[in-house]
């Protein structure tokens, strides 16, 4: 009983001491360590890097959809969709993991040491904008989510005025949207709102497939829902007029085939081919002679990576993987020679986090060839297309 009394008197006590401490907020000095920056010329902050949302790289939040009190430069969005895929679905959680593998990309500064560049220290502005709400029960409605969603990204001023910076240009000037898929599938309706700004544009093609197939070679056609897959994007694109007549290219090719007829259908669509296996006789410069030979540095060009273009053994977290790809490394050196193309936007998808190592090495893959390619956007500055009937 006297034990019970002195305990009780030692938290009343405790209490009441408690009841006298200053209750105003620490200040001084460790608010200057909260969140510290590294010396140099990125200016970066170090430790936040381990705390907060994940957004790609570290970038500044907006939910873009819903307001547009906000504008940029370059928007990162999401597309969480995998119901186009024939083999290994995952894809719905690309965007998360892509971005899980990308809080590293700007740790140490950010600077570009190949391109030259610090893509987050320059006066261009990125946002990350969250991902477009997609319905997994519905293929249609979730392809129309993605259009509508990335054309109001897409159709907006940009931070940066082009006109005024003194940039020489005589056409709309738009911002750049990169999507984080996603499996393929979602390219389609990223075309389709590019067309409305663009007209037809010049497609690189980054990936192990060919993904031109006739819906009735691929997986049949039971419906028209089923027709639209991550195999058939690039030939129902197509067919509906948004390609620019041969000046699209497929890079890092080394997919099986139902027969010759799929390489004539391929041509058909207005592509040319680079095969993986090229890069032994050819070398990484002799690929990006090729791509850049054939899609010019005045057309509009719009960027599709599949990350199954990079060797399962260094990226396994994929829908439809296929051995004989390209390292990390020739990859990552193949987009950095894309430098001076007129890249309008681009996508990267088939990250499927679910069968990734727990070193994240596919999504980390992901990352750091984006990080390649938002390097060469923001050093080339704001877009400054010529007018359609300059083209």
């Amino acid at each position: 009983m006297f034990a019970r009394a002195t305990t009780l008197l030692c938290l009343a006590a405790g209490a009441l001491a408690h009841g006298d401490h200053d209750q105003t907020p620490m200040a001084g000095a460790l608010e200057s360590v909260w969140y510290n920056t590294l010396p140099g010329d990125g200016g970066t902050q170090a430790d936040s890097v381990f705390s907060g949302i994940t957004t790609f790289a570290r970038l500044p939040y907006f939910p873009c959809l819903a307001s547009k009190a906000e504008k940029y430069d370059i928007a990162i969005m999401g597309a969480p969709f995998d119901t186009g895929t024939s083999y290994r679905p995952g894809a719905r959680f690309g965007p998360s993991g892509i971005r899980q593998g990308s809080r590293r990309v700007g740790f140490s500064g950010g600077y570009n040491v190949p391109l030259e560049t610090n893509p987050f220290a320059g006066d261009m502005r990125i946002l990350d904008c969250g991902d477009v709400p997609v319905t997994s029960y519905d293929n249609t409605w979730a392809i129309r989510q993605i259009e509508e969603g990335h054309n109001s990204l897409l159709m907006r001023k940009p931070y940066t005025d082009a006109h005024k910076q003194g940039y020489s240009t005589t056409g709309e000037t738009l911002p750049r949207v990169i999507t984080l898929g996603g499996d393929h599938t979602i390219t389609l309706p990223l075309l389709r709102s590019i067309n409305k700004a663009y007209g037809p544009v010049t497609v690189i093609h980054f990936d192990s497939h060919l993904d031109t197939w006739k819906p009735k070679v691929f997986g049949g056609s039971p419906s028209e829902v089923a027709a639209i897959n991550h195999g058939t994007y690039f030939y129902h694109a197509a067919m509906e007029g948004l390609l620019r007549n041969d000046t699209n290219i497929h890079a890092g090719i080394r997919t099986t085939l139902s027969g010759p007829s799929d390489y004539e259908n391929d041509g058909y669509c207005g592509f040319e081919i680079v095969e993986a296996r090229e890069i032994d006789t050819i070398g990484t410069e002799g690929i990006i002679k090729r791509i850049r030979d054939r899609v010019g540095t005045v057309n509009p060009v719009y960027l599709s990576m599949d990350i199954d273009t990079i060797d399962p053994a260094f990226a396994p977290a994929t829908g439809t993987p296929e051995t004989g790809g390209w390292s990390t490394r020739e990859f990552r050196t193949i987009l950095r020679g894309l430098e001076g193309i007129n890249l309008i936007g681009a996508d990267i998808v088939e990250v499927a986090p679910a069968y990734d190592t727990n070193a994240e090495l596919t999504t980390m893959a992901a990352a750091d060839a984006l990080y390649e390619i938002i390097s060469i956007m923001t050093k080339a500055g704001p877009l400054t297309l010529p007018k359609r009937d300059e083209l």
